[in-house]
C-alpha cells in the first residue's frame, strides 16, 4: 500500500476540554467528536471569505486538522486569538508530523477517511520517522480534480473565495443550522438570497496552460483554472456566464468543460440547491 507525501500540508492537533466547542464556534462545519470520518472546514475571515481550509477529524482524544502550509501560521495565530481563556491546547506539528494521502485505508497513523467523497482516499497524519519511506505524488490533485473539488494553494488563494464557491455548501463543508461561526452573517446571507454565481467545474482538454490561465466563454471572462494535471484543473467560474459549455477557450485554446458529479447546480443560471 503506497501514501504518498503531501509536503505542502501543515498538520495540527487541538485537544482539552473546550476544544471541541471553540472549534464548533470558530470553524464553518458541524464538530462532533467520533465522527469516523474528516469533514471539509474552513476558518473564514469576518467578510466571509477563506483564511484557510483543508480535513478535521476525531482521534486519541483529540482534533487533527491539515491546512495548506501558506496559510498555517495565520491559522495559529488566528485560533490562538479565538482561544482566549478556554481550556485547550494548539499543537502545531510542522516539525514531528507528515500529511500523507492513500486510495486504500493503511493499518498506521491517524487515518481518516475525506467525508467529502469515497473516491478522495484516505487522509494519514504520522510522525516523521513513521513517514520516512512516503514520496511525494500527484495522486491526491489527481483524485480531487476528477471529482472537481478546489484546493487552497493550488487552486486558490487565501481570503479570495467564499465557501459558495468551491462547493463546500454542497459537500458537508459549512452547517447552515448551528449556530454562529467567524464569518456566518456574509455565508449565510448568500445562502439564503440564492446569489452564488461563481462554482467549480471540471475543465479539460488543456494544453500549455497553467493555474490562473483565464477561462473565456463565448468571448467573455468567465473565470480561472487552479493547479493542471493530465490536461485537467478545476475551474473557478461565473456559471451565470456560460451559456454555451462548447464555446469554452483557456489560453485561446478549445476546452471542455463539465459540472461535477456532486453539483446541484447548472451552467448558465446562478445558485444552487446547498441542502
Amino acid at each position: 500500500m503506497t501514501i504518498e507525501l503531501r509536503s505542502e500540508r501543515v498538520a495540527f492537533r487541538i485537544s482539552g476540554p473546550d476544544a471541541t466547542h471553540l472549534l464548533n464556534d470558530v470553524l464553518t462545519p458541524s464538530i462532533t467528536e467520533g465522527d469516523a470520518v474528516a469533514r471539509w472546514f474552513a476558518l473564514l475571515s469576518p467578510q466571509g471569505k477563506l483564511l484557510a481550509e483543508g480535513l478535521i477529524g476525531w482521534a486519541d482524544d483529540g482534533w487533527w486538522l491539515d491546512v495548506h502550509e501558506s496559510v498555517a501560521e495565520n491559522f495559529r495565530k488566528r485560533m490562538t486569538m479565538y482561544r482566549l481563556r478556554a481550556k485547550l491546547e494548539i499543537a502545531v506539528l510542522a516539525e514531528t508530523h507528515r500529511v500523507g494521502w492513500s486510495a486504500e485505508r493503511p493499518e498506521a497513523g491517524i487515518v481518516h477517511a475525506d467525508g467529502r467523497d469515497e473516491g478522495l482516499g484516505y487522509r494519514v497524519i504520522a510522525e516523521r520517522e513513521a513517514a520516512g519511506g512516503w514520496a511525494a505524488g500527484d495522486g491526491a490533485h489527481k483524485a480531487r480534480i476528477a471529482l472537481g473539488i478546489p484546493e487552497l494553494g493550488p487552486d486558490f488563494g487565501a481570503e479570495e473565495v467564499f465557501p459558495h464557491d468551491i462547493g463546500m455548501d454542497h459537500l458537508g463543508g459549512v452547517d447552515f443550522k448551528k449556530g454562529c461561526y467567524v464569518g456566518q452573517e456574509v455565508v449565510s446571507r448568500m445562502q439564503h438570497r440564492g446569489t452564488a454565481r461563481r462554482r467549480p467545474v471540471i475543465v479539460g482538454g488543456l494544453t500549455d496552460a497553467a493555474a490562473g490561465d483565464g477561462v473565456v466563454a463565448s468571448g467573455k471572462a468567465a473565470g480561472q483554472i487552479g493547479r493542471v494535471i493530465g490536461g485537467s484543473a478545476v475551474g473557478l467560474v461565473r456559471i451565470d456566464r456560460i451559456a454555451d459549455p462548447e464555446s469554452v477557450e483557456v489560453g485561446g485554446r478549445p476546452a471542455t468543460l463539465a459540472l461535477p458529479g456532486w453539483a446541484r447546480y447548472a451552467l448558465g443560471q446562478p445558485g444552487g440547491d446547498s441542502q
